[in-house]
């Protein structure tokens, strides 16, 4: 079943553009969303988009400050189908991992969890540590879905835009919502032909080769 609510967060990590993204889809898809966007989102968004952040909140069924622990979504008994941290910083993976709500995005997400509704976190960062893993496999434990940005290249993306879009869609797959984001990969058939070449690339013995002869 589509859902009706979702609460979304917006961290400072890089890659604000999935959260603009998956607000804009939403809004599309007529589901109703709450939206918290801390300090360090906002200057993300003015740094790495096209996008006023005051125009990013507008997206939004309804919005929160971050500091705000007396909103809606800070109780269990507001009813939601779940929540999306897109994009999800590290701090606010260790502040889930450990319980530590100490401003609403982290709060909305300890509810999402102790409520078990779906709680999805678009973690942004590379290379891992070991205290990233380890704070991943424990919101993973607790039920939380981890989706990192990570593009199918068997969707053939051509653009940074198809890459978010891919990410996105995936993300509103787990929620049931209906889009067109996602180029789907439709089984084996014809796998074994020759693919479609381009850019002057040639097929050889198995393997994409350059024009200068390299694999």
């Amino acid at each position: 079943m589509s859902p009706s609510r979702l609460v979304i967060g917006m961290t400072g990590a890089t890659g604000a553009i999935y959260g603009v993204r998956l607000l804009e889809a939403v809004r599309d898809s007529g589901v109703e969303s709450h939206l918290v966007v801390s300090e360090w989102a906002r200057r993300t968004i003015a740094i790495e988009t096209g996008y006023r952040p005051e125009a990013v909140l507008e997206l939004a069924t309804r919005t929160y400050r971050a500091d705000n622990q007396a909103a809606a979504i800070s109780s269990g008994s507001f009813r939601t189908d779940g929540m999306v941290i897109a994009p999800c910083s590290v701090k606010t993976l260790a502040a889930i991992a450990s319980g530590f709500a100490d401003n609403l995005i982290a709060r909305a997400a300890d509810v999402t969890l102790k409520e078990q509704r779906r709680l999805v976190l678009v973690v942004r960062e590379s290379p891992l540590n070991v205290i990233h893993l380890e704070n991943l496999l424990k919101v993973a434990r607790a039920g939380a879905i981890v989706v990192p940005p990570v593009p199918a290249f068997y969707a053939r993306l051509r653009s940074l835009e198809d890459m978010v879009d891919h990410t996105v869609g995936r993300v509103l797959d787990l929620f049931g919502v209906e889009h067109s984001l996602v180029r789907r990969w439709g089984g084996s058939a014809g796998a074994d032909r020759e693919p479609e070449l381009v850019d002057g690339d040639r097929w050889a013995g198995g393997a994409l080769a350059r024009p200068d002869g390299r694999a």
